[in-house]
């Protein structure tokens, strides 16, 4: 389990600082940010066995407290690493409380060898679906 943690926080703090340098290293606009809604997951335990949802909310929340990776697991499969932003850490440190739950993140999102990681400059509860009255 360690050695998983230690690989994922790894794995994040490349993706970060990788993305960072493409950008600027290179002379290119930052990525355009976009809002992607679903579960903020910890990504040790989604990823060794598929845990998520309510019932896996305090394990998620012990795990991340105590460093694990969080991701964001839309509803439609797709996974994302949360990064922090260099610029205001606060709400990737705000996503730390709301493990399990249905949130909309804003941020440039990356993409390296497979992985998609997205920076967190901004999150919110989701919005549940409503049904549109006349």
């Amino acid at each position: 389990m360690k050695r998983i943690i230690l690989s994922l926080a790894i794995l994040a703090a490349l993706l970060s600082s990788s993305a960072l340098f493409a950008a600027e290293g290179q002379g290119q606009a930052a990525p355009k940010a976009v809002t992607i809604q679903g579960e903020v997951v910890d990504m040790g335990c989604y990823l060794d066995h598929a845990a998520m949802g309510p019932k896996h909310k305090e394990c998620a929340a012990m795990c991340i407290s105590g460093g694990m990776p969080m991701g964001l697991l839309t509803p439609d499969g797709k996974l994302y690493l949360l990064t922090m932003s260099h610029e205001d850490a606060a709400p990737f440190n705000a996503c730390k409380k709301l493990a399990a739950e249905m949130v909309s993140i804003t941020g440039p999102v990356s993409e390296r060898n497979g992985m998609k990681s997205i920076e967190v400059t901004a999150v919110k509860p989701a919005k549940s679906e409503t049904k549109a009255t006349k």
